[in-house]
């Protein structure tokens, strides 16, 4: 029975350090798009979308990367191009886009605020 709950002990320790590591280097990539005097990363948070049927043929999960701008009201074009900068930087990291790909993301979301989000991919 010991080496039974060893077995077990070790699988559940494995499936829960991969996510992990996918988030460390998700937090990594995010603190580093933008400096601190233009956007403070906040953080993310996983989604999954109750109006997709689970026997549907699409992932039912998305993740939003969530971001503070310095400024309270940026202008139209400024919010693009952040918005095209975290895409960017999610993009360029062909390791963590696999990893969420594996994870079961079908899409990345950007959010500057609490009414907003701007999808990646």
């Amino acid at each position: 029975m010991n080496i039974q709950n060893l077995i077990r002990t070790a699988a559940l320790a494995t499936l829960f350090s991969a996510p992990v590591v996918q988030a460390e280097n998700l937090d990594v990539v995010m603190s580093q798009v933008f400096t601190q005097d233009h956007a403070t990363y906040i953080g993310y948070e996983s989604v999954e979308r109750e109006d997709i049927p689970v026997s549907a043929a699409i992932e039912r999960k998305y993740l939003i990367v969530d971001f503070r701008l310095a400024t309270a009201q940026p202008a139209s074009e400024q919010l693009q191009a952040s918005v095209h900068k975290v895409c960017m930087a999610l993009l360029k990291d062909r390791e963590l886009v696999r990893s969420l790909s594996d994870s079961g993301y079908d899409m990345v979301a950007v959010a500057f605020d609490r009414r907003s989000q701007f999808d990646c991919l």
